[in-house]
């Protein structure tokens, strides 16, 4: 059994099995490291893991998976530092676990219904002129690229805030955003290699004879909320990314 761990930068990522039976994380086609993005090079390490817990005929599988994430100090620092900003200048209230937990929530909704190509239903949700590219690109992607850029709550295995701007406009309006970067399985066939030839990740859940195998994608999502007095206190997104779907 093998579990795989990975670096990117700002994060050591590491997916292992807790519980029944086991997990492997396989990467289709050996010739360079898996990036999270095109521009974002990572490095691979493998390691071992056992279970010696037995299942019995009436159990279930596990599915959890156990990721672990180390941030990078510069960034971490950074990060705490416009939190305190935004609380202490835009929103006392302003409570980065609980956006966290809203904008998985969000991640996952968005995500579903641009799989199924219901934009009338993102209108309000997504910024409007990246709501008309997202337009022109799903009608070119095929139904299996549609399908894996749906991600449900159970299958998202991590999430991680990136980069946070604050910033004002020449007529004094006042925006915050929060870049989201996520990792979550999909069912939907992809090709085992992309056309830049870089790895795409399977994991398989179960023992061997009866395995279940997902595929492993990442996400980036830009939330941005405008502070001007007077207007409404609403999030948008204003920029989305799926590696190897969505570019």
């Amino acid at each position: 059994m093998r579990s795989w761990t990975y670096w990117a930068p700002g994060q050591l990522v590491s997916l292992c099995r807790r519980g029944i039976g086991c997990v492997k994380l396989t990467a289709i086609s050996a010739v360079h490291p898996p990036p999270i993005f095109p521009h974002r090079p990572a490095t691979l390490v493998s390691c071992r893991l056992f279970s010696s817990e037995r299942e019995g005929p009436s159990h279930r599988p596990n599915k959890k998976v156990l990721v672990v994430g180390i941030p990078n100090p510069f960034i971490w620092f950074r990060t705490r530092i416009y939190y305190f900003l935004i609380r202490a200048y835009f929103d006392k209230e302003f409570n980065i676990h609980e956006f966290t937990d809203g904008a998985k929530q969000a991640f996952s909704h968005v995500s579903r219904l641009l799989s199924h190509c219901k934009f009338d239903a993102l209108e309000g949700l997504v910024a409007r002129d990246l709501l008309e590219k997202l337009q022109d690109k799903c009608s070119l992607l095929p139904l299996s690229h549609k399908q894996a850029l749906a991600a449900e709550p159970d299958d998202i295995m991590y999430l991680t805030p990136g980069d946070v701007g604050i910033y004002y406009d020449d007529n004094g309006r006042k925006f915050v955003s929060i870049l989201m970067r996520f990792w979550y399985l999909t069912n939907a066939r992809l090709p085992e290699e992309t056309p830049e030839g870089t790895r795409v990740f399977q994991v398989a859940f179960g023992e061997e004879g009866g395995q279940e195998t997902k595929q492993l994608l990442t996400a980036n999502y830009e939330f941005q909320r405008e502070f001007t007095q007077g207007v409404q206190p609403d999030w948008t997104i204003t920029r989305i990314e799926h590696s190897k779907l969505l570019d």
